[in-house]
């Protein structure tokens, strides 16, 4: 069996083509075509039939989109690609390609590729985290993903930070309208706009990381806060949701500090005598949503 999963990006859309197995047949990457929602079904719409014309017919076609399918309308909803916010992409797709397709948010795409075969393979119940430009998050339980009754569950980015301190409150403006989020502290912006704030300059997330790393006190105060945070938010999902496993991915997963610091540090906010729950990296990387989106249709 030939499986599709295609990651529909701001930026680019990919294709995958993975067999029963895992293994990949097939990648093709393109830009996506910028504020133009017709031109974006018809790049996915593109990728769908040059794969199919290279490997036969695929068996079936998964679809990862930043935002989600309202429940009430089934129309997307919470995109950072706002072109395609209050539009019907399942539909207009599945009417371009002339076959059933599944859609699911990146983030629940990244959460199911890491459970069915990456960092969390065999784990019942695993959350995964993206932190990078934005905040999102994903829930699988028992290899399905968990949508909710509003196609919102696992969104942790948009709850305010838990425990906050005096000079956490009211926190950053978000874009979502509210104050303090999750996501305004703990995205690659929200690092740069921190350590800005308290050492007065502007540096990007790896360049903090490594001179935290030669010993530079201001960028060790700022990973030092951003770990503190990070165990905070994720206590929070621990004490909900009480996962087997906790996968991070996104650009700030690849500070490789966090794996050990962050649950050194949970272990404090989380309501229990001990913590067991694994903080993992991705196997996929990169490729997590779009593998993910492959195997929308397993179980």
């Amino acid at each position: 069996m030939i499986h599709l999963g295609i990651d529909l990006g701001g930026t680019k859309t990919e294709l995958i083509a993975l067999d029963g197995a895992g293994r990949e047949h097939l990648r093709r990457r393109v830009p996506t075509p910028a504020g133009d929602y017709p031109a974006t079904l018809d790049a996915v719409a593109a990728l769908v039939r040059e794969a199919e014309a290279e490997l036969g017919a695929a068996d079936t076609v998964g679809i990862g989109t930043p935002g989600a399918l309202s429940r009430a309308t089934g129309r997307l909803k919470n995109s950072n690609s706002v072109c395609l916010n209050g539009r019907p992409v399942l539909e207009d797709l599945q009417r371009r390609l002339g076959r059933p397709l599944r859609m699911a948010n990146d983030a629940n795409c990244f959460a199911l590729s890491e459970a069915t075969d990456g960092a969390a393979a065999g784990k019942g119940v695993v959350f995964g985290v993206i932190v990078g430009t934005g905040t999102g998050g994903g829930i699988v339980v028992h290899g399905r993903v968990l949508v909710g009754a509003n196609a919102i569950a696992g969104e942790w980015g948009h709850n305010p930070l838990p425990w906050p301190g005096d000079t956490e409150r009211p926190g950053p403006v978000c874009y979502c309208g509210k104050s303090g989020c999750i996501e305004t502290f703990l995205s690659g912006p929200g690092m740069v706009r921190d350590h800005q704030r308290y050492a007065g300059t502007t540096l990007e997330p790896e360049v903090i990381v490594r001179r935290a790393d030669a010993g530079e006190r201001d960028c060790e105060a700022t990973l030092g806060r951003y770990e503190d945070r990070l165990a905070r938010a994720l206590a929070h999902v621990i004490n909900i949701v009480d996962p087997d496993a906790i996968v991070l991915g996104g650009g700030m997963s690849n500070i490789g500090r966090l794996y050990d610091n962050v649950p050194a540090l949970w272990d404090r906010y989380v309501f229990s005598d001990r913590v067991d729950t694994p903080l993992l990296a991705p196997r996929h990387g990169d490729s997590s949503g779009v593998r993910g989106a492959a195997w929308l249709w397993n179980g």
